[in-house]
């Protein structure tokens, strides 16, 4: 005869009964997804641990620097310390001649003598009357290259080769403006004008 179970005890054995299957049902999930993980392992290896990372150590090493004296380090005296970095002072003025050799003056003495070429002329009147002679002017441009003063050094008996070396000088005004290897507020300028007759063939 089967034992007779009351129906107030119904519901607690059904939900008793309900929590077992549920954890036999959890417990072989887990078993089977291990069993699962386990057998992907094997199929398919996953490093799990990596390679240890590299560490690197940098050092950032400053150059030695000088002790400043006082009076540097007050700042009374900056110029000491760095002297290589002033440019060269400007001076007043300077005289160079159109054929200077000097690197900070011959492109720009170059393009004062191309200038003064392709205006200068023989006057008529001198080769007409066989007239040769050598003028030498000095003239004075500042930094935007305007000219402040024309003046003949060496005089030729002939006045007509004075005046069209002067002009020459005159019209080529206004000259470039001094480039940055000239350090001078005022350039003298020392052209020589040669007037030789060619004969003619």
């Amino acid at each position: 005869m089967d034992p007779v179970i009351p129906e107030s005890m119904i519901p607690s054995l059904v939900f008793r009964s309900r929590r077992t299957v549920m954890r036999f049902c959890m417990v072989l999930s887990l078993l089977f997804h291990t069993a699962v993980l386990l057998a992907v392992q094997k199929a398919f290896p996953i490093h799990w641990i990596s390679q240890p990372l590299q560490t690197y150590h940098v050092e950032l090493i400053r150059p030695p620097v000088l002790p400043l004296d006082e009076e540097s380090a007050s700042g009374a005296n900056l110029a000491k310390i760095k002297p290589q970095e002033q440019e060269e002072p400007e001076k007043a003025e300077e005289t160079i001649s159109l054929e200077t050799r000097d690197e900070r003056y011959t492109s720009y003495a170059r393009v004062i003598k191309e200038r003064l070429m392709r205006l200068w002329l023989y006057p008529p009147e001198a080769r007409e009357n066989l007239i040769e002679g050598d003028v030498r002017v000095l003239f004075s441009l500042n930094r935007q290259g305007k000219l402040l003063r024309v003046e003949i050094l060496e005089a030729s008996p002939y006045a007509v080769l004075e005046e069209e070396a002067a002009r020459t000088v005159r019209a080529a005004a206004p000259y470039p403006n001094f480039p940055g290897s000239v350090h001078v507020r005022k350039l003298h300028i020392k052209a020589n004008f040669s007037y030789r007759l060619t004969a003619e063939k």
